[in-house]
């Protein structure tokens, strides 16, 4: 069956395009809003406190509440700030999340009209290094925010954000060459596919997930996740405690709230990103979406159980993961993998 596109059926092609990314946009913010209540009702149960109980039945609308509060607030912009960098920066921070998921598949493909429809935005042959390329894109917002603000907790924030991207994006990218040689294509729908096949081949009864395969690339992989997208136990550029709240310490308004967002986006993101290349992505017992999104908020379930259990590393504890643990682990296991590859040709 032909695939649809602009050139065989350009209105059936535009009119999918505009659904598929309503229907991710919507998703994702609604995600986004409620993941907030879900990590303050999930700490506070761990903390034996019951959290947001006040806006609405279990605190449900307390998403809706905050934003409210945060639109109407009065917006500050420090006067020695450099204000376009200022007022740019949120954005540079939220917009790479966004679009980010516009690579990630989230079913399979369905006909319509005698036409083939893909379920993701975009099937780029380049997804892995398209998806790697707006995370370090993600950096910059957080120190052009570090540095506009001219304060020196922004600055300090800023620079350690830098510091940090440096170090784990090797280790995550490290992680997922190992995945490229299995699967010897950088497309992420096609990664998915392949990890529907019986587990090498001959285990009929478990699906080949590259988790099985590559258990310790997955490791990485969600470690440097986490010191990317700024998560406890690796939130130094924040550290309330040391920076106040690191490189959005003198936003206020909306802009602050769009750091929020931005973060939480990124935790949705990289949960997808884990799930398609580790965890086959949208195949499972239920439909296509159900399968990614129950993959989704078992991570990020992770990922809030882990803010509530560790404390913040140190520094130089960190730096010595990234670059003294984790580099050389992602280095042997890629040794390691393209052994086996040759050895199984």
């Amino acid at each position: 069956m032909t695939p649809v596109s602009l050139s065989n059926n350009w209105p059936l092609f535009l009119t999918t395009m505009i659904v598929k990314i309503l229907v991710v946009f919507v998703v994702l913010i609604l995600i986004v809003a409620y993941a907030t209540w879900v990590e303050r009702k999930v700490i506070g149960h761990m903390q034996t406190r019951l959290g947001p109980m006040e806006t609405g039945w279990h605190g449900l609308l307390q998403p809706i509440a905050d934003g409210l509060k945060l639109f109407f607030k009065e917006d500050i912009i420090p006067s020695q700030a450099s204000k376009f960098t200022f007022v740019l920066a949120p954005m540079m921070l939220l917009v790479p999340a966004f679009i980010t998921f516009a690579v990630v598949p989230f079913g399979p493909d369905i006909e319509i009209g005698g036409y083939l429809v893909t379920q993701q935005i975009a099937d780029l042959n380049v997804g892995v290094l398209y998806v790697l390329a707006m995370a370090g894109l993600g950096a910059y917002g957080i120190v052009l925010a570090g540095w506009s603000s001219n304060s020196k907790y922004s600055l300090l924030g800023g620079i350690r954000s830098t510091a940090q991207m440096i170090s784990y994006e090797l280790a995550a990218g490290l992680s997922i060459v190992a995945v490229f040689m299995l699967a010897e294509t950088l497309s992420l729908r096609e990664i998915v596919m392949l990890q529907r096949e019986p587990l090498w081949g001959v285990v009929d009864f478990l699906p080949n997930w590259y988790v099985f395969s590559q258990p310790l690339a997955f490791g990485l992989f969600v470690v440097a996740s986490l010191a990317e997208i700024n998560r406890v136990p690796f939130d130094l550029p924040e550290a309330e405690t040391e920076l106040v709240s690191g490189f959005c310490t003198e936003y206020s308004s909306m802009k602050y709230a769009l750091f929020f967002m931005a973060e939480y986006a990124n935790m949705v993101v990289i949960s997808a990103i884990a799930a398609t290349l580790f965890l086959g992505g949208w195949s499972g017992p239920f439909p296509g979406f159900i399968n990614l999104l129950i993959k989704i908020f078992a991570f990020m379930f992770f990922f809030i159980w882990l803010r509530a259990t560790f404390p913040r590393v140190r520094y130089d504890q960190l730096m010595k993961l990234g670059w003294k643990i984790m580099l050389p682990l992602g280095l042997v296991n890629i040794a390691l993998t393209a052994v086996v590859v040759i050895l199984m040709q």
